[in-house]
């Protein structure tokens, strides 16, 4: 395949340009950055930011906006490393150093099972609240149930498929969110008389921060996976390289977006109440649907259950697929095969799924625990997956004075942080 330059965003795969007028901007070239998007919208957005507004109003504003602005530049890479070169961020580790394959591998094959079954685990928690309890079906049925209706649909579609039933639960999601938005901000909180204002800012607070940052809006190692994801658009759909760029700035800002409006979800719904916020993940999402409800009306606590559902259930979907796709890439070029096969993406995809399946086995009753580890080990990691990602760009194409600046910074934050961290939890802080 030839490789196109950078700064010449409309060459398509022949070495034709294409005028903004033949690019035709339509629907269809929505895809991976709507993927990304809907993996993102999980535990992150839908537990973590409504808690963090619920508990500390918006002081947390400026974490959910920082970690998004300084992760963006490594996220980015994975799209305009396949419109210039034609390959996946993965490949390009293997061409860079077999050491950086490995370290994205191994890292990779652990979080599958670890991002996978958190996020099912949640979609089983909303699918039991939704459904009658004279079915008697306990939480682990529910998340064996999600499980295997995610490995037919991916197994029997895959990504034409997924590509298109993503668009449309964003588009619920989103809207069903936005508006409790605007209705909540018009019924304000009526303030505890006794009510004291908490502040996240000391060492006590460092894990949940952290954790809140760890998967906004997605685990940095998404970025090799949305690089497949876009791979399979182009070759798919033809898009061009704007086109690509056009897809992944709306993905990534509507995820970025929505994380604010879920923070002002529990800004607006919860913060100074005195209501007492449950920290445990499963205990919340009771507590989150009620949000909804108490601000849109009865009327919708299915509604908005089932939206929310959609949106785990798509997650855990899109999750599988991707580390699926990502895992199998790595497998092939440790092989040294030219092409990945069926076979290996449905061995990793069910790997992801059946590893996510033992995961919640252990953690079944502590979902909270789960997702806290989850979301802070995706955070630790981040610097690493970060590094490679910039490392691995920089030395292929040069990058802008702009984009270089925030690379830098954003794997300074992220170092600073993952360290700071590590050393609480070490105990020399303390």
């Amino acid at each position: 395949m030839t490789t196109q330059p950078l700064n010449n965003p409309s060459a398509t795969d022949d070495g034709a340009t294409v005028t903004p007028q033949q690019e035709g901007f339509s629907w269809r070239i929505f895809g991976p950055g709507i993927l990304m998007a809907t993996a993102a919208i999980g535990g992150s957005h839908l537990i973590s930011s409504t808690q963090a507004g619920a508990l500390y109003g918006w002081q947390l504003a400026i974490m959910i906006i920082l970690a998004n602005v300084f992760k963006y530049p490594f996220f980015r890479f994975g799209t305009d490393y396949v419109y210039d070169t034609g390959e996946s961020l993965i490949a390009g580790y293997a061409k860079r150093s077999k050491a950086y394959l490995w370290i994205y591998f191994l890292l990779s094959i652990l979080s599958a099972v670890i991002s996978t079954g958190a996020v099912s685990l949640i979609a089983a928690v909303i699918l039991g609240f939704m459904l009658p309890a004279s079915l008697g079906l306990s939480t682990m049925s529910l998340a064996l149930i999600i499980v295997a209706v995610s490995w037919f649909f991916l197994i029997a579609g895959h990504y034409k498929l997924l590509d298109g039933v993503t668009k449309w639960i964003m588009i619920a999601l989103t809207s069903a969110t936005v508006a409790a938005v605007v209705i909540a901000a018009g019924k304000p909180t009526v303030m505890a008389v006794d009510f004291v204002a908490a502040s996240p800012w000391n060492l006590a607070t460092l894990g949940f921060i952290v954790a809140l940052m760890g998967w906004m809006p997605a685990p940095l190692e998404f970025a090799a996976i949305t690089s497949m994801w876009t791979s399979a658009k182009r070759k798919a759909d033809n898009t061009t390289h704007r086109q690509g760029l056009l897809d992944f700035n709306v993905g990534y800002a509507v995820s970025a977006i929505l994380a604010l409006f879920f923070l002002a979800l529990g800004v607006f719904v919860q913060y100074g109440s005195g209501q007492e916020i449950e920290l445990v993940g499963g205990a919340y999402i009771n507590q989150l649907i009620n949000m909804y409800t108490a601000t849109i009306g009865e009327w919708s606590r299915l509604l908005v259950a089932f939206v929310a559902f959609m949106c785990m259930f798509g997650t855990t979907i899109t999750c599988a697929d991707g580390y699926g796709r990502a895992n199998a890439e790595c497998w092939r070029l440790i092989k040294g095969q030219s092409e990945i096969n069926k076979k290996q993406i449905a061995f990793w995809t069910t790997y992801a799924i059946g590893g996510g399946l033992v995961i919640i086995t252990f953690f079944t009753g502590q979902l909270g625990s789960m997702l806290k580890f989850a979301m802070i080990s995706a955070f630790v990691s981040a610097p690493i997956f970060g590094w490679l990602n910039y490392s691995l760009v920089r030395s292929h194409q040069k990058i802008s004075a702009g984009m270089n600046a925030l690379s830098i910074a954003g794997l300074i934050f992220l170092a600073s942080f993952a360290l700071l961290f590590l050393a609480n939890l070490a105990g020399f802080l303390g």
